[in-house]
């Protein structure tokens, strides 16, 4: 019988709450739902309000009955800001969290590279925003508790799994005994030790890599900007890296890597913390600064994902997928375009409108994506932490000439996350004229929440659907019946004009942007009225036209929809 923690955990900052257990003697238990979710943690959550968003009724199972101890994950990038907007919690983690964008590098105590992530008053978020996993996990759970379409289970740990051609059967125990549930689909986002990945049998590919690190949340007063501080070869840590973020509430993030051979035991004895934050602040000039530890752990860095995302009736996403080094803040916000990635696609397999390639299109971009972070991550992960002398002499070359040489202190660059494109993806139409155009989102690139004027941004405009994006006064009356035409087979389908006036009265639109500046036409690089975009319910662009007719929007609607025969190629 599971018995989960029952008294909130301790923290100096975060008032951690202990939710009642969901026990099927005091409920209803379903026969089926359409998707369960294993796993509440960021990813789980976000999945599981993306899925609402669809209309899709979904059962998030979550083994423990509170949000995860510690810091974790801290670090957002500004694609996750952006899909968190979408979710509905984006104000509130902004109100919260501490935006920022520059980053720096140190050794033999003199700055060697200063990072500036690009940024312009154009945009909604800044690059980066640092807060704590609790209090986003809360700020998801409980706008989850508000969407009539989705049930967080708190307290139910899932045991078993089998399957078969119409769906999964989950063994689920809670205090109170357990039951079984049935759902058509399984998404597995129960993290790195994932129980449904070991359950299945499944291996990841990749690269443990020997380096570990300690992470420690500290509270001390340090009047320092919301910067990352990276420490190469610090006197007291020789060879090592050592790492500090600043995160809301008056704590600090301490990372430091440890020598080889000592154990986890070894490095979080009270001793061994003590000297070694001291000797870190000492870095900051805060030498003798009186502060209190939070919360600790050790972690190695690794560099591995499953090769494949499906199995069956089973989709992985995050932690779950793959194992990614946290230089570069890649875990949660990869795991956050998994999310995203895979709602839509499920939702319309739910539907009934998706084509064969849909789902697996989800595995083939999310895979390459994450092939594509651990060749970056790798890089970066042997700077922060050399696997060999051979590495090790480089690195420290790099260090000693980035004193005094320009040219060498860009190797520098910690190669942050990024919102990743899909420019293989069989989803894009082969047939439009994405070649000819000079300018603009191409294929598979996430659209920008380009700012509209005053507090208005695009992606306050793109719901979850496809998305027509017309520059004129509206298409030819082809082109609305074959929109017609999939709306009646239930896809998702949007019309937004792009009018430099900003009235239309030609044409009946789901949405008129106005243009009056030509800043839209700019941004998508339009140069002539009648090109168009067709935006996927991600804001992936799949497929672009300077001259739209209904053939060519057909052609790329069953593209999108995984109609097509042309397989994914990395």
């Amino acid at each position: 019988m599971h018995q989960p923690e029952a008294q909130p955990r301790a923290s100096l900052y975060f008032d951690y709450r202990v939710h009642p257990a969901w026990l099927p003697s005091a409920h209803e238990v379903e026969e089926e739902v359409q998707v369960a979710i294993v796993g509440g943690g960021p990813i789980g959550l976000a999945l599981a309000l993306d899925l609402a968003r669809h209309g899709v009724r979904c059962v998030l199972l979550e083994a423990e009955r509170q949000v995860s101890e510690g810091s974790r994950a801290i670090v957002f990038t500004r694609r996750s800001m952006e899909i968190l907007h979408q979710l509905g919690v984006a104000g509130r983690v902004a109100a919260k969290g501490l935006p920022w964008r520059y980053g720096n590098s140190y050794y033999r105590g003199r700055r060697v590279f200063r990072m500036a992530a690009p940024h312009d008053a154009d945009q909604r978020f800044l690059p980066m925003t640092n807060l704590q996993q609790p209090y986003l996990e809360r700020y998801l759970a409980e706008a989850l508790g508000q969407s009539p379409h989705a049930e967080l289970r708190w307290g139910n740990r899932v045991s078993a799994i089998a399957q078969d051609e119409d769906g999964v059967r989950l063994t689920v125990e809670t205090p109170a005994g357990d039951y079984a549930l049935r759902a058509q689909w399984v998404v597995a986002a129960d993290g790195a030790r994932s129980t449904l990945r070991q359950l299945l049998g499944l291996k990841m590919e990749g690269t443990a890599y020997e380096g570990r690190f300690v992470i420690a949340d500290i509270r001390v007063e340090l009047d320092l900007p919301t910067e990352r501080l990276a420490f190469f070869d610090p006197p007291w840590n020789p060879g090592n890296t050592v790492l500090m973020h600043r995160e809301p509430d008056g704590i600090w993030r301490v990372d430091y890597q440890l020598p080889p051979g000592e154990t986890a035991e070894e490095a979080l004895a009270p001793a061994a913390l003590r000297s070694r934050i001291d000797a870190a602040l000492a870095l900051v000039g805060a030498a003798g600064q009186q502060w209190e530890l939070d919360w600790c752990s050790v972690y190695s860095a690794r560099a591995m994902t499953l090769p494949d995302y499906l199995h069956g009736r089973v989709a992985f996403v995050g932690d779950a997928a793959h194992l990614l080094p946290i230089f570069g803040v890649r875990g949660a916000n990869t795991g956050f375009q998994d999310a995203h990635d895979l709602a839509w696609k499920l939702a319309l397999e739910l539907r009934g409108c998706a084509g064969l390639g849909l789902l697996p299109s989800y595995s083939q971009e999310r895979v390459a994506a994450a092939r594509e972070i651990i060749d970056e991550a790798g890089k970066s992960t042997r700077f922060m932490t050399p696997p060999s002398p051979g590495y090790r002499l480089l690195r420290d070359a790099v260090l000693s000439l980035a004193l005094s040489e320009e040219f060498v202190r860009p190797l520098l660059h910690w190669r942050t996350s990024r919102a990743h494109d899909y420019a293989a993806s069989a989803l894009n139409c082969v047939g439009d004229d994405d070649a000819l155009f000079e300018a603009g989102p191409g294929h598979g690139a996430p659209c920008t929440d380009l700012r509209l004027g005053g507090d208005a941004f695009l992606l306050d405009h793109l719901g979850p659907a496809f998305q027509l994006l017309y520059f004129g006064a509206g298409p030819t009356p082809e082109v609305l019946a074959c929109m017609a035409s999939f709306r009646q087979r239930g896809m998702p389908l949007r019309l937004l004009l792009v009018e430099r006036s900003g009235v239309n009265g030609a044409v009946e639109a789901d949405q008129i942007l106005p243009d009056s500046e030509g800043r839209l036409r700019q941004h998508f690089g339009v140069t002539v009225d009648g090109a168009a975009y067709l935006l996927r319910p991600d804001q992936h662009v799949c497929a672009r036209w300077l001259t739209l007719s209904a053939d060519r929007l057909e052609a790329a609607l069953n593209a999108a929809l995984g109609h097509s025969n042309r397989s994914f190629t990395s």
